[in-house]
């Protein structure tokens, strides 16, 4: 269910908040990419002594990620938009049978925003006059078409952007020398992480220089830990 509005959505034009949700499941999806495919490559790296099956792990990791994330995300943002259509289908009938309440329950919320008691109330009217629905999906249920969950175009962000992410360890994996291969993954992944961060705050407008650092800090860990259990089992595969 489409959430109504009443007006142009030109003002979002010079601000970021309404990137969020794609730019949340293509990061999320391209950081998982390269993360876990490398973390994956590097395992196998440091328990083989050759290319085939790190290639072959690399490869399957990223079809099953790929996949994961775009049936993961379809389903929990599908979950999300489950929610929001019983709340609105209930604020549909509150609406209907006790349209006096909602009313009173619209100049509350904007009185609780700073209104006067008096001006509250004519704004809520006005409101409830033009637009009622539209009005408490908004200001009572907190749903616009910022937040507004969209099933289909998360899973794509991440699915995609997954795919992408794991393509470049993968590429790593097949290109370069074998001797040495998980100090390669990691080092690349890192720089591939580091891009990642750097676009991904330059497009939400937020701090590059934090980004880059969190990012870079986790993922380090991440493959660290997968290097040292392929260390440990030291499995020659064949």
């Amino acid at each position: 269910m489409k959430v109504q509005t009443d007006g142009s959505n030109n003002y979002l034009d010079n601000h970021y908040i309404h990137r969020s949700n794609w730019l949340r499941a293509a990061v999320l999806g391209a950081n998982d990419g390269i993360l876990s495919t490398a973390s994956l490559a590097i395992g196998i790296a440091a328990a083989s002594d050759m290319r085939e099956p790190i290639v072959l792990a690399t490869l399957a990791g990223l079809v099953a990620g790929a996949l994961s994330m775009a049936a993961g995300e379809y389903v929990s943002v599908s979950s999300q938009t489950d929610v929001e259509k019983a709340d609105i289908e209930r604020e549909i009938q509150e609406l209907a049978d006790t349209p006096e309440i909602e009313l009173g329950r619209l100049a509350e919320i904007y009185q609780k925003r700073g209104l006067k008691k008096e001006t509250a109330l004519t704004v809520a009217k006005e409101l409830t006059a033009k637009d009622a629905l539209g009005a408490h999906i908004r200001d009572e249920l907190g749903i616009n078409e910022i937040s507004q969950a969209k099933p289909i175009q998360a899973a794509f962000a991440s699915g995609t952007a997954f795919t992408v992410g794991g393509i470049l360890p993968l590429l790593v994996a097949i290109f370069l020398p074998l001797k040495f291969m998980e100090y390669y993954l990691y080092g690349f992944a890192i720089f591939f992480l580091i891009i990642l961060g750097g676009l991904a705050a330059k497009t939400g407008g937020s701090s590059i220089g934090k980004a880059i650092i969190r990012i870079t800090f986790w993922g380090t860990i991440a493959m660290g830990l997968t290097a040292l259990v392929g260390y440990l089992f030291n499995v020659n595969v064949a």
